[in-house]
This record gives structure tokens, C-alpha cells and sequence, in this order.
């Protein structure tokens, strides 16, 4: 699979460690991945963000690796977050957890399912 990053010189440039479109070939399977809610196995939410967000990631990631993919096959993420206030929390999280990888990205402020949760991730992968 081949991963290229597309910005298009009339459009603005991406900030914030993010692509503004990846092109993507050679994939053979797709992965969609429902949104990934603060919530372990047993029912527990933590109650601060940080702990929130990485543990809905370490949910995307077990998504991945029982499809037997990795964060590299990620290609689109959704962030949904409960309140603006959180935005810089968030990309400082993603950013540590997706390291040098830059993937199409949307972060949508919106009213959470549950009132616990502060956030939520969906995502795509193809490999």
C-alpha cells in the first residue's frame, strides 16, 4: 500500500500535524472503525481528559490490531470532543500517539452520547 499526502496548492496548508487529503493505493482491505468511547472493558471511564483520550486510542488500537493492522494503516481519524477546551489536550495526545504518521483529520466540537465521556474517535485504516 502506498500513502500520499495531498495539499493542494490553492487550498490552505494543514497545521497541526495532520494532511489536508491522503491518497491512498494499492490497498486490498479497508477497515472502519465506530467511534472509540472512553469506557474499558469492565465499564470504568477515567475521569480526566487525558486519561479519557488515551484510552479511547489504546480502544482504536485494539480495533486495528484485532484486524490485524497497526496505527500506520490509519489514513482518516475523527476526533469528537465535548467541549472546544480540550482541542489543545487532544492534539498534544494524538500527536504522541501518532507520532511522525500524518492522516486526514477532522476534530468536531458536539454533544457526547454519554455526559461522561469527553471525547470520542472513529476512524479509517487500509492496508
Amino acid at each position: 500500500m502506498d500513502k500520499r499526502i495531498i495539499n493542494a496548492p490553492d487550498a490552505p496548508e494543514a497545521a497541526g500535524g495532520y494532511a489536508q487529503a491522503l491518497l491512498v493505493s494499492g490497498a486490498t482491505r479497508q477497515l472502519f472503525i465506530s467511534g472509540q468511547i472512553p469506557v474499558t472493558r469492565d465499564g470504568t471511564v477515567p475521569e480526566s481528559f487525558a486519561e479519557q483520550s488515551r484510552l479511547a486510542w489504546r480502544n482504536v488500537e485494539a480495533q486495528l490490531r484485532a484486524a490485524g493492522m497497526t496505527l500506520d494503516n490509519l489514513v482518516k481519524v475523527t476526533t469528537f470532543l465535548s467541549d472546544r477546551r480540550y482541542a489543545a489536550e487532544s492534539r498534544q495526545t494524538r500527536a504522541e500517539i501518532l507520532g511522525d504518521r500524518k492522516v486526514a483529520l477532522s476534530v468536531v466540537i458536539a454533544g457526547i452520547f454519554d455526559e461522561a465521556w469527553l471525547l470520542e474517535i472513529e476512524a479509517i485504516a487500509a492496508g
